[in-house]
């Protein structure tokens, strides 16, 4: 198995709504040509909240919430396989694309950690503690890059 430009890994942050339901704040998706990432405004009014291990908060975003379904199918629309780490972070993927999303769980790979060149345009994800979508795939992909080529 080889990632090329026909595969993409995709990952989500998320912040939890008022039924305690995953309400995702950032979305990206990547490839070895492509990375995009996605911030989006809440779904509806709610006391504003957020985490500061993720540095975001429920107000954030440029997105409309009702175009994360249309937008994350155009931004996989070119790709083969999409790949994600973790049953749950599949499962949600899958529901939204109607695609198999392979879990990079399953892989036999040791996930390393990488100090790569990107960094976010939001000053919050600056920092290195902070948890961000975008670092995370980029990470992900670097770190399964590394895994096929040993």
């Amino acid at each position: 198995m080889a990632l090329s430009s026909r595969e993409d890994i995709i990952d989500y942050e998320f912040l939890r709504g008022r039924q305690n339901e995953t309400v995702v704040k950032e979305l990206c998706v990547s490839s070895a040509i492509t990375s995009e990432t996605f911030r989006f405004k809440p779904p509806y009014k709610m006391a504003d909240h957020g985490t500061i291990e993720k540095g975001m908060n429920w107000m954030d975003g440029h997105f409309e919430y009702q175009e994360l379904h249309t937008d994350l199918n155009e931004a996989v629309a070119g790709f083969a396989y999409l790949y994600a780490y973790g049953i749950s972070m599949c499962t949600f993927f899958a529901r939204l694309t109607g695609r198999p999303i392979h879990n990079l769980e399953e892989v036999n790979w040791s996930r390393q950690t990488f100090n790569h060149e990107h960094w976010c345009t939001l000053p919050c994800h600056r920092f290195p503690k902070y948890s961000c979508a975008t670092k995370t795939v980029h990470s992900l992909y670097d770190s399964f890059m590394y895994y096929l080529q040993k």
